[in-house]
């Protein structure tokens, strides 16, 4: 008995110490970037390849040698300020767009664990509604939020909303009548409701003692 409990003991440790390098892997791969030189090098071969050039077309409006040109799409080398507005300007671009395309060729993935998920407060905080949030955006401007909220019936006033940008609802359980502007509809567990977020709106009236939906607001660009 003392031997199977001893070997169940060490198939867990097993375990346990596969697990924690998986969750430090998976943390340093979501937040890992490739080196700047490459990122740059990277946009500058799809701008020119986006306008069917080859290397020796730009490196000749550049004057620069394919050599060096190829070097820097490569991310072998890094170009200067100057000569890199030179090379976007024969590529028909400034370097504010440049760069702007150098951090979008990385894309974004960001998994926020229930555990970690904040509840946040929000306009409707004040009238019992809660708001977990799902989702943010990283950057200058605020391109989307989304929450989970949960609303009581017990609350005798709903406040109304109006932002810019489109907001979705997908109901996951209760029913509410969902005031829209001077329109009126019944959302149901699964139903999805779109709709422009600069028109007044508000839940109007819960039809059950208690509703949970996602909320997703996508901002006008």
């Amino acid at each position: 008995m003392d031997r199977v409990k001893s070997a169940d003991q060490k198939r867990q440790g097993k375990l346990k110490k596969a697990h924690v390098p998986e969750r430090l892997s998976t943390s340093a791969a979501a937040t890992m970037k490739p080196p700047i030189e490459k990122r740059m090098g990277a946009a500058l071969r799809r701008a020119r390849l986006e306008r069917g050039l080859t290397l020796g077309d730009v490196a000749s409006a550049a004057c620069l040698s394919v050599q060096m040109l190829s070097r820097f799409e490569t991310g072998q080398s890094t170009a200067s300020l100057a000569l890199l507005d030179r090379i976007c300007a024969r590529l028909g671009t400034d370097l504010s767009t440049f760069f702007s395309e150098v951090e979008q060729t990385m894309g974004e993935a960001r998994l926020i664990k229930a555990s970690d998920q904040l509840e946040v407060v929000r306009s409707g905080t004040k009238y019992g509604h809660t708001y977990r949030l799902l989702s943010y955006h990283k950057g200058p401007r605020k391109v989307f939020e989304s929450f989970l909220i949960n609303i009581d019936k017990d609350r005798k006033s709903y406040p109304s909303f109006q932002h810019p940008g489109t907001e979705f609802i997908y109901m996951l359980s209760g029913r509410m009548q969902y005031r829209f502007g001077d329109k009126t509809f019944l959302v149901e567990p699964g139903d999805a409701f779109t709709f422009s977020g600069n028109v007044l709106h508000a839940p109007e009236q819960l039809l059950d003692d208690h509703i949970q939906f996602i909320t997703m607001i996508v901002y006008a660009e």
